[in-house]
């Protein structure tokens, strides 16, 4: 049996913070024994699966070298450290759990499919050893299962596949409760058998195209905080506008911090909750608005829980023999450098490649144009997206690249076909985002500056253009190709 005197171990994953953590704070609070911090650079899957799902990206693991380095600082201010390995799970903390006699081990859970699998792997192996397994909620507003709406008889519950059902379901449940911060957490300072420096993990890309992210981000508990003061007492006034505005900072910028867990969507909520009640903001549409974002996030965990075989897989069956086409590498590489002759979608792709970002609504604009005019498949975008965003998130990612196919939940009408040139001129009318990220079109006239191919030869020259040469041609006929696209389309969704 578990003692008061014997030692916790608390396992950090996607829950880079100290406030808000409930397993923490279960594992601080449960008696006055040391709690060792560890995290698992898992590199070694021994159970549910050979390797994580969908193994950190690069910018990812830019993000997670200074979010650890973040924490890592903060569990000191705490009284405490946080002790770092690489390899499997299974053998180190039952490694850790020898060496320090614990008797308890804590986390917040995982959603992604093998993520629950050595979850409950390793909580059935370590408590038929005798040793307490703590499993908190630790990074949604509700667990996956909860919101779910009434089948048939023999049904029974099932879950939501389109959002707006699901948002008005989920407001008539409370939401999770914050947990009190883990100010103080005892520990000790033996160093452990294996323990690595935060150097040694080599998450840092080799090569310099991560540079310029420090300029944009601050990983960590202390940017989160910061990007969460900006939203409310700035952008959350004008957000049902100014977050389809690219040119403008109309969006939160809180999703690589969500992603890493170093804030919770329960610390938002109660943000906005507290801010109205004092009056700082006002109770209107752009609330509603990004209070619907966050419950976006919800319902893309919701679908993954329920249908984990979506990160590979189309939801809808009639795209499981989609007829989509042979990847051209040299076309696929235009898209991913934002070299595709097509201003909106070349500047989104570029701010990606420099920022580790890319605004939501270029981000639907170019998955539209690799998916519905080019015709690859979306799983080509969505690979990309996971190896160069810093909120690279299985859930969001698969979501959101399912929704432009058409193929998942809740997705856009095989008809809808974004056009980079109307979105262009409608939310960057003066072209400021283009001018920004495809500076050698800046000098075009605005009335050409979403499509260079349409201005005369008299005004590409003043310009300093030569299309082809300067900047490419058009990679599609959007015209076209959205015809094609159409054609296509039409046939599986009335097959």
């Amino acid at each position: 049996m578990p003692t008061d005197s014997q030692p916790t171990i608390y396992w950090f994953r996607r829950d880079l913070r100290l406030r808000d953590n409930p397993a923490l704070h279960w594992a601080v609070k449960r008696k006055k024994a040391p709690v060792y911090c560890v995290y698992i650079y898992e590199t070694d899957f021994e159970s549910g699966g050979d390797s994580p799902d969908w193994e950190y990206g690069g910018a990812s693991r830019w993000w997670l070298h200074h979010s650890l380095d973040s924490l890592a600082n903060d569990l000191a201010s705490a009284g405490n450290r946080l002790r770092l390995f690489t390899g499997s799970p299974k053998k180190i903390l039952t490694r850790v759990v020898a060496e320090t006699s614990a008797s308890t081990i804590a986390w917040n859970r995982r959603y992604e499919p093998k993520g629950i699998a050595l979850d409950t792997y390793l909580k059935t192996t370590f408590t038929d050893q005798g040793i307490e397994v703590h499993s908190s909620p630790g990074n949604l507003c509700h667990e996956p299962w909860v919101v779910t709406r009434q089948g048939t008889k023999a049904e029974g519950k099932q879950p939501y596949k389109v959002f707006t059902a699901y948002w008005r379901a989920s407001l008539k449940h409370d939401s999770l409760p914050v947990s009190p911060s883990a100010k103080t957490i005892p520990g000790t300072g033996t160093k452990l058998k294996g323990e690595k420096n935060l150097a040694s993990l080599k998450l840092l890309p080799r090569r310099p195209w991560a540079d310029k992210f420090p300029q944009h981000w601050q990983p960590g508990e202390k940017g989160a905080t910061k990007n969460l003061q900006i939203l409310l007492k700035k952008s959350i006034t004008d957000y049902g506008t100014g977050r389809d505005l690219p040119a403008q900072q109309g969006t939160s910028k809180l999703s690589p911090h969500l992603a890493f867990g170093e804030i919770s969507p329960r610390q938002i909520n109660a943000a906005v909750a507290r801010n109205l009640k004092d009056g700082s903001i006002s109770a209107d549409d752009n609330v509603e608005t990004f209070l619907k974002e966050i419950g976006w996030r919800e319902f893309a965990y919701h679908l993954l829980y329920h249908f984990p075989h979506t990160t590979e897989q189309p939801l809808d069956k009639r795209f499981t023999k989609f007829p989509w086409k042979k990847v051209k590498s040299d076309t696929l590489d235009r898209w991913q450098q934002g070299n595709t002759g097509i201003p909106l979608v070349d500047a989104g792709m570029r701010q990606l490649w420099q920022t580790g970002w890319m605004h939501n609504r270029v981000r639907m604009v170019v998955g539209s144009l690799l998916i519905k005019n080019m015709g690859y498949r979306w799983l080509e975008g969505a690979r990309w997206f996971w190896d160069t965003l810093v909120d690279a998130d299985l859930a969001s990612n698969t979501m959101g690249w399912q929704w432009v196919a058409g193929s998942g939940a809740d997705a856009a009408p095989y008809f809808r076909v974004f056009n980079p040139v109307r979105q262009g001129e409608r939310f960057d009318p003066e072209g400021e985002y283009i001018k920004r990220w495809v500076p050698e079109i800046a000098n075009l006239p605005k009335k050409h500056i979403h499509s260079p191919w349409t201005a005369s030869e008299t005004e590409l020259e003043i310009a300093g253009i030569v299309l082809g040469e300067t900047y490419p041609h058009p990679i599609v006929d959007l015209k076209d190709t959205r015809v094609e696209a159409l054609e296509r389309f039409a046939k599986i969704k009335t097959s």
